[in-house]
């Protein structure tokens, strides 16, 4: 039988990361762990609690808010959709808006935050057979993961797919507020103190540009034959 790795996918916000991972989860029969709504969850419980002020994360209550805090992934047969909880509750949605989006980055960057979720993170890692995205699962989470990909595209196409998903799920934004955001969170990603955003050395890059899913899944499974046979 081919032996399972572990999957480490980095790379900038809207990059399509989440949807190549779950792909690649589904057709090896690997399990698939968003990284990224992870942080999004606690974004969206300090949001809740009113401890994110003009940009200022309010850290008082943070040690015993992550105590508290069950970050839950399911997957969904009827929606054929992987579903995120928070203490049971199904938050997929409210974890994507741009209320989050615009207040992840500067949780995400907060050291308890990162260490707490990295034990998480972590622990799941070693049943290898897994996919995991983010912004630094090749170079923190995981740094001796058989296959470490970096994801990047073009930012105005990044832009266009994040405002279609957006627009899909009912929420009224313009292209401008999108890509804006986009270009702060690119900045925060590569300029925050705490494992920023980069490139592993020994990583590979996936421009997505102009590929489509297919093209990217015939990509990635011709990387994986390759670790495994």
């Amino acid at each position: 039988m081919d032996k399972k790795i572990v999957i480490a996918i980095d790379g900038f916000s809207s990059c399509g990361k989440s949807t190549f991972a779950k792909a690649i989860a589904k057709r090896l029969g690997y399990l698939y762990i968003d990284s990224g709504a992870m942080y999004r969850v606690v974004t969206l419980e300090l949001l809740r609690r009113g401890l994110i002020n003009d940009g200022v994360v309010d850290t008082s209550m943070l040690q015993s808010i992550l105590k508290e805090i069950n970050i839950g992934f399911s997957y969904d047969p009827v929606k054929m959709a992987y579903l995120t909880t928070l203490n049971g509750e199904v938050v997929e949605d409210e974890i994507r808006s741009p209320q989050v989006a615009n207040h992840v980055s500067l949780v995400a960057a907060i050291p308890a935050v990162r260490t707490r979720l990295v034990e998480l993170q972590r622990e799941l890692g070693k049943m290898k057979g897994i996919v995991m995205d983010g912004r630094d699962i090749g170079t923190v989470v995981f740094p001796d993961a058989e296959l470490k990909i970096f994801m990047t595209a073009d930012p105005i196409v990044r832009a266009r797919r994040r405002l279609k998903e957006l627009q899909e799920k009912g929420l009224n934004v313009t292209l401008d507020e999108v890509l804006k955001n986009i270009e702060e969170r690119d900045y925060i990603d590569q300029n925050r103190d705490v494992a920023p955003l980069r490139k592993a050395d020994d990583a590979v890059v996936l421009d997505n540009t102009n590929m489509t899913v297919e093209e990217q899944m015939e990509w990635v499974e011709e990387m994986v034959k390759r670790l495994t046979v």
